[in-house]
């Protein structure tokens, strides 16, 4: 039995490596539309960072990069489409998607909200803000997370996913800038995207384990499906 267990753990494993790595190469492919060259586009150059941090193999990132900027007769047609709307007991979500067949994502979603309820465009992004999210860990002992947010030039900070990081919010316009500048501040940056904060978020305390649960459900369907890239949610820490 554990070694059955210990296959399955590996084999979910690979298969989360395998969706991350595919929404990086979609991003750079999109990122490379501007330009192969990461010194002039500073884009690529965010998306590049984080697929190296990542481990992605280069051979793949290249690939990636030479796809996207037309360089080797395959065409590139993703489209960007964001849905809005609540998973289960009201918990707001903007679902971030990239695809080449709107017409089947659409219908994906469809299906996905059953469980909660699919809105119009803005009928939840009101209740979010449009911020640039860097997330960072200290590279060097007693890093100052709200003296770096203030010299690198970040609107605000929280703590980040990863233990002992911090989450830098950014104006969208700012996030390369910001970025660049925290290692100097004595962190090092993980990650790097523009992204939607909730501004009223849920206190998932508020919630029972059963309804915590339910959503906790629906969240791990929508990050399931091969078109979403992003998923953003009215959910506190």
């Amino acid at each position: 039995m554990g070694a059955q267990w210990k296959a399955k753990g590996k084999e979910l494993a690979a298969n989360a490596r395998g969706r991350l790595f595919g929404r990086l190469a979609k991003d750079i492919m999109i990122a490379a539309r501007n330009g192969a060259d990461p010194a002039t586009n500073a884009r690529l150059r965010l998306v590049a960072e984080q697929a190296r941090k990542v481990s992605m193999p280069k051979e793949t990132l290249d690939r990636a990069i030479k796809k996207g900027a037309g360089l080797t007769g395959e065409a590139v047609n993703f489209e960007h489409v964001i849905y809005e709307g609540f998973g289960p007991h009201r918990v707001a979500v903007m679902i971030e998607c990239l695809t080449d067949n709107v017409n089947r994502t659409a219908s994906d979603m469809r299906v996905l909200f059953r469980k909660g309820q699919q809105g119009t465009s803005g009928s939840v992004s009101w209740d979010f803000d449009h911020v640039g999210m860097i997330e960072a860990e200290p590279a060097v002992k007693d890093a100052d997370a709200e003296l770096a947010a203030i010299e690198a030039g970040a609107q605000d900070f929280e703590p980040g996913e990863e233990e002992g990081g911090t989450l830098f919010l950014t104006d969208p316009t700012d996030l390369d800038l910001v970025s660049r500048a925290l290692p100097a501040q004595g962190f090092k940056v993980l990650s790097v995207k523009l992204g939607y904060k909730a501004k009223n978020p849920i206190d998932p305390a508020s919630l029972s384990a059963e309804h915590l649960e339910e959503v906790e459900a629906f969240l791990s369907a929508v990050d399931d499906n091969d078109d979403v890239q992003n998923v953003f949610v009215g959910l506190a820490g």
